[in-house]
């Protein structure tokens, strides 16, 4: 299957109209351009704390999260997701998966998506990082298998099903 810039620039509606994530990279915010590495901006106090001090509710936390490990900060990512009130949710689990996968520790992160999936059958965000992970390690068939999972469970035209079927079509994982 091949996708064409048209796809690629409908994916956003589509993902949207799909209830899928975004798949638009997160805007840097001052976590990442203000404080140093390791802190997080807290919204109360407009100012840079370690993530154990902040006040920031799970959801801004979570917008850490995603922007620490779109920057490749990993191990800070995990530091906030460390400090979730719900630290169990699926999206936190899906999180915890892609932030170890990417940092080198995929059989950790697979157990993540796993946890995730156990959770919530029905996360087709984990099931494509998922998917991308069993590309990454030369397992095509088992990366289908959440493709399909994917498209049954409602996902086709969301950015998990599209950024898994362009993985598998090019055969290069995505990095995002």
């Amino acid at each position: 299957m091949r996708f064409t810039a048209l796809t690629f620039a409908l994916l956003p509606l589509a993902a949207h109209a799909a209830g899928g994530v975004d798949p638009i990279p997160p805007e840097p915010s001052e976590t990442t351009t203000v404080c140093a590495e390791g802190l997080v901006w807290d919204l109360a106090t407009q100012s840079c704390m370690t993530p154990e001090e902040s006040s920031n509710d799970d959801n801004a936390r979570l917008n850490d999260v995603r922007e620490l490990a779109y920057a490749g900060q990993y191990q800070a990512a995990l530091d906030v997701l460390g400090t979730l009130d719900y630290p169990d949710a699926s999206l936190a689990l899906t999180y915890y998966g892609f932030a170890h996968r990417k940092a080198g520790r995929v059989t950790l992160g697979m157990s993540y998506y796993q946890s995730a999936l156990a959770t919530d059958p029905d996360n087709l965000l984990a099931r494509s990082y998922m998917g991308q992970g069993h590309l990454a390690s030369g397992q095509r068939g088992l990366a289908q298998a959440q493709l399909t999972e994917i498209r049954m469970r409602g996902g086709r035209g969301s950015w998990a099903e599209v950024s898994l079927a362009a993985a598998l079509d090019t055969g290069t994982p995505s990095n995002y």
